[in-house]
């Protein structure tokens, strides 16, 4: 499989998805045959495998590399006889946050019939918004913590819950402007720093020493059969939460996870949990669910449809399962014009 690699975007995880870029070249190798880069002003760069270091984007160099556009069946380089399409069999899109998990670039690729590994447009929207991903849980029948939405700064909206609280960006993942309420006197001064990242934020009860386990996995194509295949679960090692620094690190690592230490049957609740939010939803598309584990309890604390380099060390054989990923099939919608010709007969 011969792959293209999207990232950049423009988003507060701008940075990450360069550094998960980094890390997944190490993986894949020479199976990525084209880096795509998207900067902040929505601009298609195609980039030499060598410049592939954070500086080189940091510096702004990457501004001297060719300009491509995106059109129909893929990317396409510019020059004076003409355009030429840059090479690759699938694109991945990894792309963090804003464009690449909002749905924004998933219907783009859509639209012009890209063959792309990554979430569609309804996981997207379902999954990059906290308050949705909630919904979502509910009326799939899975636990969550209980919760608070705010749209706007209402500090009596939280007279109701204990503290401590914890204050997350409604739509922005890692751990970037999460606040922690301790006590009462606390609240305007961390809903004031938390809605700078977002105007609509989730307010749930912060538990410490809630066990915490990390999930990806995805359906596959073998053998002419459609199965889904699930990584190593993971008991994250971190402090009550993680900040936003352990997890620009977390997302460059390469090196595969040790296994949790679970019951046979609690592994088992959390992959039935994961079948239920994959399927058909998020068809396409390499995830990583996190969750809560309260008295032998399953709870879903988030989905990530773009995960860090993809969650690729929690895969014995990553290689293979992402070129065995089952890609939706778009349906044929034939043009026929044939009710405005009995119409026209008509008359």
């Amino acid at each position: 499989m011969e792959y293209g690699l999207l990232f950049g975007g423009q988003s507060f995880e701008h940075e990450i998805s360069i550094v998960s870029a980094i890390a997944l070249k190490e993986v894949l190798g020479a199976s990525i045959k084209a880096f795509i880069f998207l900067d902040g002003m929505h601009k298609f760069y195609l980039i030499e495998p060598k410049d592939m270091r954070a500086q080189f984007f940091s510096r702004g160099q990457y501004k001297k590399c060719p300009e491509i556009t995106l059109k129909m069946h893929g990317f396409y380089t510019q020059g004076l006889l003409g355009s030429k399409k840059v090479a690759f069999n699938t694109l991945i899109n990894l792309i963090h946050g804003a464009d690449g998990e909002d749905g924004k670039l998933a219907s783009l690729l859509d639209f012009f019939s890209v063959k792309f590994i990554g979430p569609r447009v309804e996981a997207s929207v379902l999954s990059f918004n906290k308050h949705f991903t909630k919904m979502l849980a509910k009326e799939k029948g899975i636990a969550t913590l209980p919760y608070v939405f705010l749209d706007h700064h209402n500090k009596n909206a939280l007279k109701s819950m204990d503290y401590p609280l914890i204050v997350k960006p409604n739509r922005l993942g890692s751990s970037i402007g999460i606040g922690v309420i301790k006590e009462e006197r606390e609240v305007a001064f961390v809903l004031d720093e938390v809605f700078e990242f977002d105007n609509q934020v989730l307010v749930e009860p912060f538990k410490k020493g809630v066990k915490e386990y990390n999930l990806a996995g995805c359906k596959i194509q073998e053998e002419g059969e459609s199965v889904f295949v699930f990584s190593t679960i993971e008991e994250p090692q971190k402090k009550d939460f993680l900040s936003f620094e352990e997890k620009y690190l977390d997302f460059g690592r390469t090196a595969k996870v040790a296994k949790a230490d679970l019951s046979p049957a609690l592994e088992e609740k959390m992959h039935a949990v994961f079948k239920t939010l994959y399927d058909p939803l998020f068809v396409g598309a390499i995830i990583r669910c996190d969750f809560f584990v309260i008295d032998n309890e399953v709870y879903l604390n988030e989905i990530n449809p773009i995960p860090g380099s993809l969650a690729h060390y929690l895969f014995e054989d990553f290689a293979h399962i992402l070129g065995c990923v089952e890609l939706p099939k778009p349906p044929h919608i034939p043009i026929t014009y044939n009710y405005i010709n009995q119409i026209r007969k008509a008359k």
